[in-house]
């Protein structure tokens, strides 16, 4: 036997093979049978040539791809691992190989209809291609433009505007991860569960796949492109998953650049102006002419914005990029290896010290009892001030000094749970989820004593919304006629102060605010006092906020008028009391989460038209690529809660901005439920000329969900991201773990298993793992 591919019902590749490397080699070749288009987008995103076929539109990708220097980081890390561990480097090199074969062997001509489209053909694969997808696919992970926007809305509206803005913004991934011990399961043995949220990208994220030889037999999600399974994986005996730390490891330096008659200079931080390296590529754009690009690199690291010229519309600016991979030349592979050699958690625990990045929470148990809850990558020391906003190269106190020893956890009542909140990585991290998951999950794993994998589905769909109470209590202060009839016996003064209002309209909201839906166990469900309470969650406060540096003073609003006692319409009226009935859940049929949201979105947009934050809706000119995380209307969206609980906004009226959006809702509310206009929004290289606009599904769910399907409130209620799978790996028998991912095993459309998982992903339901090759269809000898 060289090697083996078997298919189970799902389409599901399960590989044998004599060694290690012959197994890097099929898993290869079978990525490449079933992924050839997919394979062929992240190699050229890797090498910073999408634009070549994709035209105009990914070009600034490319450019950014170019000048961040990611392949050639990728080589050489490629060079560094074959310097220092060859026995991982010839394993990266088999995949390659079985990529080549995959895309070229005769046998096996590949249908994907995508290449016919551009008029491609598969690019051959470099060993250090892996690499370069990996990097690439995670160089914004870290969200280093959100120090762009710290800085940009600190210069509209002062440095306190970091704290009440502070969120998780539109181009951050999330993850819920939970960990079980076995005193607290059915079977004593420990149960680890979760869901990656990334953008929904068709073919997917991760590939399930089964890797089998003499060494180890793992189940896992693979990323197509990287050989192995580096987040999420099951060897029989040991099991881990991963969720994003939200770590900050990536600096941006402002730079002074001149050139002269040999090229360009950078100032360094000793005063002197230093040499900087400097070339100029050129990127081919289909449809269009060549693009010259000029690549420039200092002391800190490469120039992803702006140059000696300043950005595109003359300001004079300059950034640079400092990542680890570039300074260490080391990508963490080294940890793929003995990852799927692990057999108890000390050996998880041993491998992930070698990760770089991205920096990672992971969580681990193994069948003797053994458990792991801790940060793995590479996060540099340096003052705090480099992690909050881009910091000037030329003034000394801003270098990389060494490395954070990753932070450690334990469990509390026999589980940990993970949502990129602040946790273990607190001390690495600016900005962290709010805790709507992680408290609703705890909640959920408290209503009952032991838990099952048959059990868990039922927290990975959970649709209540943490984050509606503040929009809930804004309405509940709105003045309904017998509220109105009530303050007319009060003086005048008391019948003019809002707070009262407020006050006592929460108070009968609270009284009347549903309980949360019933948990696995109806007997032991948790309570409303579980969902965290607005007036006593965390305040934004809490993060961290930029040292006090000039800012321009935000427009002085006018004195806040008090909101008019005046009656609302009947049909407002009516629309309030139906909101404040809803049940805070976010379920596709559900036409009252469809009036919340629709509500919630209107005052989004109110709030971004006001005079005092419309300024900041015009971002710097910068890349393309990064104004995403420079959008005013996702910040608010995101961050509403804060707003919306502030002591005060600016001198901003939210009662009136509420009450306006409330009205505006009611002249013309939603016709249908929450998931008619909640759909997924699957990101695919070419776009889908088979689906009819509006014909993808329909979702529950939403940001601060448990299920967190994630909306953009105030600019679409359409979702991008999501679960990108979703697992259970049970330690008492690894045939009773399940998986599922939003498409399928294959990327060819027209495949039985292009989308067969859709249904599964939808419903909340699991596919089951499985393990023997007895019950396996063989499809091919290699």
């Amino acid at each position: 036997m060289s090697a083996e591919t078997y298919r189970d019902a799902w389409g599901i590749p399960h590989l044998r093979a004599d060694t290690p490397h012959e197994l890097a080699r099929a898993q290869g070749r079978v990525t490449a049978r079933d992924r050839a288009w997919q394979l062929e987008v992240e190699r050229h995103r890797a090498q910073g040539t999408s634009a070549s076929f994709l035209g105009p539109e990914a070009l600034s990708w490319d450019r950014l791809a170019r000048r961040a220097r990611l392949a050639d980081t990728a080589r050489r890390c490629f060079a560094a691992l074959e310097r220092k561990d060859p026995e991982t480097a010839a394993w990266v090199r088999a995949y390659t190989d079985g990529v080549n074969e995959g895309l070229t062997e005769p046998g096996h001509p590949n249908p994907a209809p995508e290449f016919a489209r551009t008029g491609l053909a598969p690019g051959r694969w470099d060993p250090w291609t892996p690499l370069g997808v990996w990097l690439a696919t995670h160089i914004l992970f870290a969200g280093f433009p959100a120090k762009l926007w710290r800085e940009h809305i600190s210069t509209h509206l002062g440095p306190e505007a970091v704290a009440l803005f502070a969120a998780d913004g539109p181009g951050t991934a999330g993850s819920n991860g939970w960990l079980v011990s076995g005193e607290r399961t059915t079977t004593g043995h420990a149960l680890i569960a979760g869901d990656p949220h990334r953008f929904i990208e068709d073919p997917g994220v991760y590939q399930q796949v089964h890797l089998s030889c003499p060494e180890f037999d793992v189940v896992g999600l693979a990323v197509p492109g990287v050989p192995g399974v580096a987040h999420f994986g099951h060897t029989g005996t040991v099991a881990w998953a991963i969720t994003n730390a939200m770590a900050d490891y990536q600096d941006l330096y402002r730079e002074r650049l001149r050139r002269t008659g040999a090229g360009v200079e950078a100032l360094g931080p000793d005063g002197i102006w230093h040499r900087a390296a400097r070339h100029t590529e050129r990127i081919d754009v289909a449809g269009e002419d060549t693009v010259e690009v000029e690549i420039i690199e200092t002391d800190r690291g490469p120039v992803i914005a702006g140059g000696p010229e300043g950005l595109d519309d003359g300001t004079p600016a300059a950034l640079s990029l400092r990542y680890p991979p570039r300074v260490t030349a080391d990508l963490g592979f080294g940890a793929l290896l003995p990852l799927l050699r692990a057999r108890r958690v000390a050996d998880v625990d041993r491998a992930l010290d070698a990760w770089a990045e991205p920096v990672n929470v992971v969580q681990a148990a193994d069948t003797e009892g053994g458990l792991l809850h801790r940060v793995a990558g590479r996060v540099p020391v340096r003052p705090a001030a480099n992690g909050l906003r881009p910091v000037p190269a030329w003034e000394p106190g801003h270098e990389w000094t060494g490395w954070h020893t990753p932070p450690r956890a334990g469990l509390t009542d026999g589980v940990a749970v993970m949502a990129n909140q602040r946790g273990p990585a607190t001390p690495l991290g600016v900005e962290f989820a709010p805790p709507h998951r992680v408290d609703r999950i705890t909640a959920l794993l408290a209503g009952k004593e032991h838990w099952s994998a048959a059990d868990m589905p039922a927290i990975h769909t959970d649709t209540h919304l943490g984050s509606a109470a503040p929009l809930l209590t804004h309405l509940a202060a709105l003045p309904s006629e017998a509220a109105l009839a009530s303050e007319a016996a009060l003086t005048p003064e008391a019948a003019l102060t809002p707070e009262a209002a407020l006050a006592s309209e929460a108070a009968l909201a609270s009284e009347a605010a549903p309980g949360p839906k019933a948990a696995p166990d109806p007997e032991a469900a948790p309570t409303p006092e579980a969902a965290p309470d607005p007036e006593t969650a965390p305040t934004p406060e809490a993060a961290p906020t930029p040292e006090a540096t000039p800012t321009a003073a935000p427009p002085e609003a006018p004195p806040t008028p008090l909101t008019p006692l005046t009656p609302l319409t009947p049909e407002a009226a009516a629309l309030r009391d139906r909101i404040l009935a809803w049940d805070r859940r976010m379920d596709a049929d559900s036409t009252d989460a469809a009036a919340y949201a629709a509500v919630r979105a209107a005052v989004v947009r109110r709030l971004a038209a006001h005079p005092v934050l419309a300024p900041a809706s015009v971002p710097p000119a910068y890349p393309e690529v990064l104004l995403p995380w420079l959008a005013l209307v996702p910040r608010l969206g995101h961050a509403l809660e804060h707003l919306l609980r502030a002591e005060d906004l600016y001198g901003i009226d939210r009662a009136a901005a509420v009450r306006a959006a409330l009205e505006e809702v009611a002249a013309s509310p939603p016709s249908g439920t929450w998931g008619d206009t909640h759909r997924l929004a699957p990101w695919r290289a070419l776009p889908d000329t088979a689906t009819a606009p509006g014909g993808e599904p329909g979702l529950s769910g939403d940001h601060d969900c448990v299920l967190c399907t994630s909306p953009v409130p105030g600019l679409t209620d359409r979702a991008a991201r999501g679960p990108a799978a979703r697992y259970v790996w049970d330690l008492a028998d690894r045939a009773n773990s399940r998986w599922v991912v939003p498409h399928g095993a294959s990327g060819l459309p027209g495949s039985p298993h292009h989308h067969d998982q859709q249904p599964l992903w939808l419903g909340g339901e699991l596919a089951p793992v499985v393990t023997d090759f007895d019950r396996l269809t063989k499809e091919s000898d290699d």
